[in-house]
C-alpha cells in the first residue's frame, strides 16, 4: 500500500529537483508525527536503488591525477554508457554528477548530502570551475539518478589528486 504522506513528499522533493540546478537541502525521508498522535515514529523509507548498466563510467577529462593547477579550476567530467539528465528526470541509463571533494564516499543508499564536500549537478552540467585553498586535494565523480541516490552498482570515477598552487 502506497502512504499518501510520502508519496507526496517524495513528489515534492522530485517537483523541487526538476531542473532547478540547486543545491538541494538535505530530506529527511521521515513523515511528520502529530502531536497528537499515539503512533511510533515510522522508520526511513528505503528506496530501491537504480540499475546502471553493465560498463558504466564517469572520469575526470580535465584535470589529470597528479596535476598542479591554479585558481580558478577548470573540472570538465566525462560520462561512457549512461547519459546525463537533470535531477529530477527520470530517464533510463541517466544520472547527474556529484563532485565530492576531499571526502569519502556517501552512504549509497540516501541521497548524496549536499555541501562544500559534495558539489551537485542537477542543472545536467558537465563541466565546472572550482576554487580551492592552496595544497593538495582529492577530487572523485559520483554519478545519482533522478533523486541524487546513487546507481547500483554505483558509478564511481578513480579518485583524482591535484595540487593547488
Amino acid at each position: 500500500m502506497i502512504r499518501p504522506d510520502l508519496a507526496i513528499g517524495t513528489l515534492a522533493l522530485a517537483l523541487c529537483l526538476c531542473g532547478c540546478g540547486e543545491k538541494p537541502a538535505p530530506v529527511a525521508d521521515k513523515p511528520a508525527q502529530s502531536e497528537t498522535s499515539n503512533e511510533a515514529a515510522m522508520p526511513p523509507v528505503v528506496r530501491a536503488r537504480t540499475a546502471s548498466p553493465e560498463g558504466a563510467r564517469v572520469f575526470f577529462i580535465t584535470p589529470a591525477d597528479g596535476d598542479t593547477v591554479s585558481n580558478p579550476i577548470d573540472i570538465e567530467f566525462g560520462i561512457d554508457v549512461m547519459t546525463v539528465a537533470k535531477a529530477g528526470d527520470n530517464q533510463p541509463d541517466s544520472g547527474h554528477h556529484h563532485l565530492l571533494i576531499d571526502t569519502d564516499l556517501p552512504d549509497l543508499g540516501a541521497p548524496v548530502p549536499a555541501d562544500a564536500k559534495h558539489v551537485h549537478f542537477g542543472d545536467g552540467s558537465t563541466r565546472t570551475e572550482i576554487t580551492l585553498d592552496p595544497g593538495q586535494h582529492t577530487l572523485q565523480l559520483l554519478l545519482a539518478d533522478h533523486l541524487h541516490i546513487p546507481h547500483d552498482p554505483p558509478v564511481v570515477s578513480e579518485v583524482i589528486t591535484i595540487t593547488v598552487e
